[in-house]
């Protein structure tokens, strides 16, 4: 029953993580979807999702959040990583500067791959590290709004604003959704009858392991 009740919903919307290994991807996915956090996290290695079912603007919104390794070893795999995608999640690590300094490579590449009018956050994690912050708030806040970003900073360990984050990116894409008619190649990930690409073996897909990711 609990399987059957998962599965209706109104929309599947595929969002993507990227951004450098440690950042905490992993993490805000963990917390997001089961409220899990783990210190003694590991690097992701190739891909991994996780789903969970809510309301948004009074809709059954099934999010499909795919968490993929920050190393550059596995890079080959972005085209398909990408596909289907309507919404991205860029993450650096506030403590951090050359994550942060990153972020614009990571940007390109998302550009490079994803559909043109995928919707984009960038956010800052690790806020409860404040006595170790390296990236001021004004500076990341800049850079979004020159790239036509949505921002918010996050704190996986403590779980602020992940809630606000996700909701946020997933409302925004909603609301582009429900404002135009999707053409028939737009609509694999997006509605209920659609195909979901999985890329890479399924075994670890939703692994539920919190120490499995950076």
């Amino acid at each position: 029953m609990a399987r059957r009740l998962d599965e209706d919903y109104d929309y599947l919307f595929k969002i993507v993580l990227i951004g450098d290994s440690g950042v905490g991807k992993s993490n805000l996915l963990s917390r997001f979807t089961r409220n899990e956090f783990c210190l003694e996290s590991k690097s992701t290695i190739g891909v991994e999702f996780a789903t969970r079912t809510l309301q948004v603007d009074g809709k059954t919104i099934k999010a499909q959040i795919w968490d993929t390794a920050g190393q550059e070893r596995y890079r080959a795999i972005t085209s398909a990583y990408y596909r289907g995608a309507l919404g991205a999640i860029l993450v650096y690590d506030v403590t951090k500067p050359i994550t942060f300094e990153n972020v614009s490579r990571w940007l390109k590449e998302l550009r490079d791959h994803a559909d043109a009018n995928i919707v984009i956050m960038l956010i800052g994690n690790k806020t409860d590290l404040k006595h170790l912050r390296a990236v001021s708030t004004e500076d990341a806040q800049g850079y979004a709004e020159r790239e036509g970003l949505s921002y918010i900073e996050t704190s996986a360990l403590d779980a602020t604003n992940v809630e606000s984050a996700f909701h946020l990116i997933l409302s925004e894409i909603h609301r582009i959704i429900s404002k135009k008619s999707l053409p028939s190649s737009e609509s694999a990930t997006s509605v209920k009858e659609g195909t979901t690409l999985v890329v890479g073996p399924q075994d670890g897909a939703g692994k539920r392991a919190c120490c499995s990711g950076s």
